[in-house]
């Protein structure tokens, strides 16, 4: 009876031991998935990496190329055209925009003289700073960016092209075999601020602040959106944001995403101080939306486009306290009319180079690439 009693005292000794022992592995490996799971939420709602690698600024763009053509959204465009210069960019390089550019990100700088305290510095026009993400051939971009540029920095074990163009300085840095930053702000510490985010580890937390705040509103699986400051009533303020003073009384955020779900889905979000204000966004815009639905049906007998029809009857303004809601629906026919019918080639146009020694050559032709989504406007 006793050995029994033995026994039993002995195995419940060891039981006791062993979960002591056990509890506090399982509790730590539950604390990790925990973590790893906030992790992968906390990426899934961040910015993009290329987003959160860009400084400061006052408006953000984005555009994800991959998934507009996973999604067949890019077959609703018409071929790109190559001219010369772009042509001769391609061979150089081995870098075809529309087929190679993953993802593109910029970041927008307002010269301060408009006011608003605009983070452009002394500059009479807006300046850019760009992160594109795509299939890179390093080696041959490098030599095509040594031969243009006229002077390379070092930074942070990184070359920094420094490529005269139109007056201005364009800084380009190749940021791994994927990643390449553009800016041509006039303070150079900005593409050496990019240069320092990309070598450090992936953050959800990283980014701009601006960018931060105001992110969370982007409609979640955007292939595009857009974060920027409007400011037509702050003195100072250009013939750029005269047409929105005739929607925005005051300064205001408007973030605007579009998804593609077989059409392409809109959603502009403006973004203002108080109640007030959006309901005077939202009734000036229900009032154009009225405009443009009289003319629409004072159109000839032959009728409206369909395509048009279902754009224009998709159009949806409403108030949601401080902020005025813009929704719409594009139908892949109506994107494909619109750059069909654009006066302007859908092509990558070459802005002129400075030679080395500072000047413009008179030719038409340059040495690097010009496109929408190239680098320095």
């Amino acid at each position: 009876m006793g050995c029994k009693c033995y026994h039993c005292g002995f195995l419940i000794a060891f039981m006791r031991l062993r979960t002591k022992r056990t509890l506090p592995i399982v509790f730590g490996v539950l604390l990790v998935a925990a973590a790893v799971t906030l992790a992968v939420q906390l990426r899934k709602h961040a910015p993009p990496e290329p987003a959160r690698l860009l400084p400061g600024a006052d408006g953000y763009l984005y555009v994800n190329l991959r998934w507009v053509r996973t999604l067949n959204a890019a077959t609703q465009l018409p071929p790109v055209s190559h001219d010369p210069e772009y042509q001769q960019f391609i061979q150089e390089t081995g870098f075809q925009f529309e087929r190679d550019l993953d993802q593109a990100a910029f970041a927008v700088h307002y010269p301060a003289s408009w006011g608003g305290e605009g983070t452009g510095g002394p500059a009479t026009e807006p300046r850019f700073s760009e992160i594109f993400v795509g299939r890179i051939q390093h080696d041959q971009l490098k030599t095509y960016l040594r031969r243009i540029a006229k002077s390379v920095d070092q930074y942070n074990s990184t070359d920094i092209f420094n490529i005269p163009i139109e007056g201005r300085t364009v800084r380009v840095a190749i940021l791994g075999v994927r990643t390449v930053a553009i800016s041509n702000h006039d303070d150079p510490q900005l593409i050496r601020s990019i240069v320092d985010r990309s070598r450090k580890l992936a953050s959800p937390f990283g980014g701009p602040a601006f960018l931060r705040k105001y992110y969370k509103h982007v409609s979640l699986g955007s292939i595009g959106w857009g974060i920027v400051k409007v400011q037509p009533a702050v003195p100072g303020s250009p013939s750029i944001f005269g047409g929105w003073s005739i929607l925005f009384p005051r300064p205001a955020t408007v973030v605007v995403s579009a998804r593609y779900i077989r059409s392409l889905h809109l959603k502009a979000e403006a973004f203002t101080a108080s109640e007030q204000d959006a309901r005077t966004i939202t009734e000036k815009a229900t009032t154009f939306l009225s405009l443009f639905h009289a003319a629409e049906g004072s159109v000839t007998s032959q009728g409206v486009d369909p395509d048009v029809k279902t754009f224009f009857e998709s159009l949806k303004v409403a108030q949601q306290k401080d902020r005025a809601v813009l929704t719409a629906t594009i139908p892949p026919g109506f994107i494909r009319k619109a750059f069909a019918e654009s006066p302007y080639p859908l092509a990558p146009a070459t802005p002129a180079i400075e030679n080395k020694a500072g000047a413009v050559p008179d030719t038409k032709k340059s040495d690097a690439p010009k496109s929408r989504k190239a680098p320095a406007k």
